[in-house]
């Protein structure tokens, strides 16, 4: 079983795929984290993150895997700490814009569906390009505003939220005008608007889909 789960950054991905695969027992395959490991490493490797070719070989040659308690790996070591830094925050939109990378990408998220006997994807083109044949398939989505309120509280920050909000837009400019496999709601996908649901409904609304056999 592939669950597909797309959206814009703060939506609400990573919480609402992590408790629907603790329900259904699968795992959850955080592909946020596979361009950030890219990004971690170009920083090592001071590549720069502009040059497409140079950024994808590192994309080519990474070996990514994920541990039993799912957290991501890089050339065989634990990087789950290291990708959330500022420094691989301030890049990784670049390095995940480049075609080259996404497409280097593709057959490494298929592999590991594939070894886990099934995932809850989530991402930013699981519903229309990696598992586009996926029957569930879910566009999770939420205001510019509500989402970076949500994200300030999570870090407790509240009063950055006008920040936090900004380069969200930025973000989200960037994940929808790229040139390869944007971010958009597709025909099929399933639309969630977040707003105004607990992540406890929105999780709800996704298993009964999934346990009645409707994408």
């Amino acid at each position: 079983m592939i669950i597909a789960i797309d959206g814009p950054s703060g939506a609400g991905k990573s919480t609402i795929a992590r408790r629907v695969g603790e329900e259904l027992g699968l795992f959850v395959l955080d592909t946020g984290a596979m361009y950030r490991s890219v990004a971690l490493e170009v920083l090592r490797q001071q590549v720069d993150p502009n040059d497409s070719e140079a950024v994808a070989q590192v994309a080519r040659r990474i070996e990514l895997h994920f541990d039993g308690d799912g957290r991501i790996t890089v050339n065989g070591k634990c990087v789950a700490q290291e990708i959330r830094s500022e420094q691989v925050e301030s890049i990784v939109s670049v390095v995940a814009a480049n075609p080259l990378v996404r497409r280097a990408m593709v057959p490494k998220q298929k592999l590991v569906a594939e070894e886990q006997g099934g995932v809850v994807a989530e991402g930013r083109d699981m519903t229309t390009v990696v598992f586009a044949d996926s029957r569930f398939r879910f566009y999770l989505d939420a205001s510019a505003e509500v989402r970076a309120q949500r994200r300030a509280q999570q870090r407790g920050t509240p009063e950055k939220a006008p920040e936090i909000q900004l380069a969200l837009e930025a973000r989200d400019r960037i994940d929808s005008g790229r040139e390869d496999s944007p971010l958009h709601l597709a025909q099929g996908v399933r639309h969630i608007d977040t707003d105004n649901q607990s992540a406890e409904d929105v999780v709800s609304e996704i298993l009964g889909h999934v346990r009645s056999g409707v994408g």
